[in-house]
């Protein structure tokens, strides 16, 4: 059964930088597979037209916790206003496109519950950042009262030059870095399956796991803002096997 996008126990969560290459397709795919793992069943909606999220939902194993996925290229931006969702979804995450513009990431994030901003250790990317986070700020208007944002440094590499520069420029914007994620093959090797780093193994992915769980404590600080609602637990919805991988 499906019901309207516009309820307010969906969480909307939207993954946003113009710039090209810098991780949106990872952090999106690795919620949806968090969230699934977790229940109840998330929705991945992919607005980027080149496809990447609708690829790796396509290459996961039908024996894999369910993801809905919707390819959003498809139709126009402000279009997530009216999106038929599955019912139990309570988690919406968005897979935005690269070289968006002001009335375009206006519509993007209209209604959304939390933005998160992954930024690459490079000049050319911290310097588009900027100039974004401004336009996010200014031009969009985004109210930071009602939309949670928060930045996570991606592809890090530990006591490099460009690391440094990277973490003075963010601390720099009074916006909350959430998580730093390294430049880990384990990003690459989850792609390729169609899953998330909390699907491989816990001791290969035990360091990458760690920094994603500071993402999801962040998100798990929203509230549905009507007061009947009851949040589903914060505990995977898995076997006993693989939980022992949270420890």
């Amino acid at each position: 059964m499906y019901a309207s996008a516009n309820r307010d126990d969906l969480q909307r969560i939207v993954i946003l930088n113009p710039k090209g290459g810098c991780g949106k397709t990872t952090l999106a795919t690795n919620l949806a597979s968090y969230f699934a793992l977790r229940g109840p069943l998330p929705t991945l909606l992919d607005f980027d037209p080149q496809g990447a999220s609708m690829r790796w939902l396509e290459k996961r194993s039908n024996n894999r916790p369910p993801i809905h996925g919707i390819a959003g290229y498809k139709n126009p931006m402000n279009a997530t206003r009216t999106l038929q969702l599955p019912q139990e979804t309570r988690r919406l995450i968005i897979d935005s496109p690269a070289a968006l513009e002001g009335p375009e990431i206006h519509d993007l994030i209209y209604e959304a519950s939390n933005i998160l901003i992954p930024v690459m250790p490079s000049p050319i990317d911290i310097r588009a950042a900027a100039k974004f986070i401004a336009e996010l700020l200014l031009v969009a208007q985004l109210d930071r009262g009602e939309i949670q944002v928060g930045i996570v440094a991606n592809r890090t590499r530990k006591n490099t030059k460009s690391l440094h520069q990277l973490m003075r420029f963010l601390t720099s914007l009074k916006i909350p870095i959430i998580a730093m994620l390294r430049d880990s093959q384990n990003f690459v090797a989850a792609v390729e399956e169609g899953i998330g780093i909390y699907e491989l193994p816990h001791y290969k992915a035990k360091r990458d796991i760690f920094q994603m769980a500071r993402i999801v404590s962040w998100l798990d600080r929203w509230h549905a803002p009507r007061r009947d609602i009851v949040r589903e637990s914060t505990t995977p919805n898995i076997s006993p096997e693989q939980t022992r991988r949270f420890e």
